[in-house]
């Protein structure tokens, strides 16, 4: 029959690695009782009195209890390590042994502090390693902004989007606020399940340029408008500008330039932590670099959103068209937004697979929205 052991004991008269036994908690002391020899003789026992023990902390991780004594057959360590057996040897302890029992309770906290603090440190460099290459690939970024929510979201462009119109001539009423007004609320209808309520403004300026916030606020500039030839050309940059929103590529930058430490925050759920930091970068919001990835998907969903709220995609293309090929590159739009006659040829590629469109007109006549806004000036934001 085989005897459960729960600790091991070392002697002369043992291997060097020790004998396993099995330990007995008594008022007097210890009863340990050793396996039978390789001859098949019985277990035989013996008894040590708590007089005779001397304790300490020990083992590999040193969160044994080690007892040692002298005995008929010489010296004896016994290493406990059953939490259990341990437990009851201090409750059976006698006051002299307290001091000791103490010590060594002292050694295993220090040494499992020890070791917490070393694999806290090397935790951190591999979650270190292992998110900065997730980081590069864009896998913690999109973690993040997932973690963000929308009502936090609408916070943050909400703040940027009032401290910049401070500054700006904003055209509160008329031809043109109806107008996109009109535009916005055809490409909203047919998202589905929309979090976001756009708001949008037109603000006087020569600059060919719009923008998007995170939350879904719009700035549309009066040369825009005045630049374009018809209204589907406007709408195709609204539509670009709102899928910048629905797909939270606003967001993606922001986590990309606060960095490591605040991506970490807010995938371990503190973005509300963040929103002072966040709130420092202010009018760079609108100055964001989307990258090549963030805009082709912008102008695909754009297309598509134009395809499905039944204004003329086409006016999306020409629009991008015209300006890249007149103004080289040179027109403010570009700075956030860079074109290319590439990205207008991938656009008549995806207009050409999808079906025919059937078109609804606006309301309004875009010459006259044009003219309303009266003539170009050398203003700027």
């Amino acid at each position: 029959m085989t005897m459960s052991s729960n600790a091991l004991c070392f002697g002369d008269e043992f291997s060097a690695s020790g004998i396993p036994c099995l330990v007995h908690i008594e008022g007097h002391g210890l009863t340990i009782t050793f396996p039978p020899d390789h001859d098949g003789g019985e277990s035989r026992s013996e008894s040590v009195s708590f007089s005779a023990l001397t304790v300490s902390a020990g083992g590999l991780d040193h969160d044994q209890l080690v007892l040692t004594w002298t005995g008929l057959a010489g010296q004896r360590t016994l290493y406990l390590k059953n939490p259990d057996v341990i437990r009851v040897f201090r409750q059976a302890a006698p006051d002299h042994l307290t001091m000791p029992l103490e010590h060594a309770a002292a050694q295993v906290r220090q040494v499992r502090q020890r070791h917490r603090a070393v694999w806290t440190i090397v935790g951190a460099i591999l979650v270190t390693l292992v998110l900065g290459l997730w980081f590069g690939s864009d896998g913690l970024v999109e973690l993040a902004v997932n973690r963000i929510p929308v009502e936090w979201e609408n916070k943050l462009g909400e703040s940027a989007y009032r401290d910049f119109l401070i500054h700006q001539d904003v055209v509160k009423e008329g031809p043109a606020v109806d107008a996109v007004t009109e535009m916005v609320r055809r490409l909203a209808k047919p998202i589905p399940d929309n979090p976001y309520t756009f708001n949008i403004t037109v603000v006087k300026s020569d600059v060919v340029n719009a923008f998007a916030l995170p939350g879904g606020y719009i700035v549309v500039f009066t040369g825009l408008m005045k630049k374009a030839e018809n209204a589907e050309e406007v709408a195709g940059v609204l539509a670009h500008e709102l899928n910048h929103v629905l797909q939270r590529h606003g967001l993606e930058r922001i986590v990309k330039q606060l960095g490591f430490v605040a991506v970490v925050s807010i995938v371990l759920g503190n973005p509300p932590g963040l929103g002072g930091v966040m709130k420092q970068l202010g009018v760079e919001l609108m100055t964001l670099k989307f990258g090549r990835a963030q805009e082709t998907e912008a102008d695909v969903t754009g297309l598509q959103l134009l395809y499905q709220a039944k204004i003329n995609p086409e006016g999306m293309i020409t629009f991008f068209q015209r300006l890249a090929e007149k103004d080289e590159g040179r027109v403010e739009w570009f700075s956030t937004h860079p074109m290319s006659s590439g990205r207008a040829e991938r656009l008549k590629i995806e207009l050409a697979a999808m079906p025919k469109p059937t078109l609804e007109p606006f309301s309004f006549e875009w010459a006259k929205i044009r003219t309303s806004l009266g003539p170009s000036t050398s203003s700027s934001p």
